[in-house]
């Protein structure tokens, strides 16, 4: 029984949902994002949205909870929004951004320059004494962790100090170094 895709969501006010031959198209204060559903029927009616298997395989029941998912993922994005926080540990890793650009130093002999899609939107916090912080916002919670994977990408963390580019609130497992 999957108890994910059972559970009905409920749509806050300024959201709507609509159903197209398949595609799922939601719309809220702040933005708009579709997606194709394939086996699966979702339901909407006064302000609750549902989603039903036709059968029990296991192929129906893998896609009821994933479908169902996607959609809250969804509501939740366009109604209150996706953050991302990652921090750089590691001396003179900086960050900062001009518009959609995001520069990073990160030890590298250059710096590295990567172009964010328009609808991330990319902050920089630079404190004395703590480390540089990348926030990344958007409505669309899948393109927020792939754009968060790929700089984090330039520089894991490695598990002797720890320097890299980390999720704020991410424990890394540390290592300890060589004995004499």
């Amino acid at each position: 029984m999957s108890r994910i895709g059972n559970n009905p969501i409920a749509l806050p006010d300024g959201v709507t949902v609509e159903l197209n031959d398949n595609v799922v198209t939601v719309k809220g204060k702040l933005g708009e994002l579709s997606q194709e559903i394939k086996e699966i029927t979702v339901n909407i009616e006064e302000g609750v949205v549902s989603v039903a298997r036709p059968s029990d395989s296991k192929d129906h029941k893998a896609k009821h909870g994933l479908y169902r998912s996607l959609l809250n993922n969804m509501i939740e994005g366009v109604s209150k929004g996706w953050t991302k926080e990652l921090e750089l540990v590691g001396v003179g890793y900086r960050a900062s951004n001009q518009g959609q650009k995001l520069d990073l130093a990160l030890g590298f002999s250059h710096n590295i320059v990567l172009n964010i899609a328009p609808e991330v939107k990319v902050e920089t916090v630079s404190e004395k004494g703590k480390n540089p912080i990348v926030k990344l916002t958007s409505h669309d919670k899948q393109l927020v962790g792939q754009v968060a994977a790929k700089i984090r990408s330039f520089r894991t963390p490695e598990p002797y100090k720890g320097k890299g580019v980390k999720f704020v609130g991410e424990e890394i497992r540390r290592k300890a170094g060589k004995t004499a």
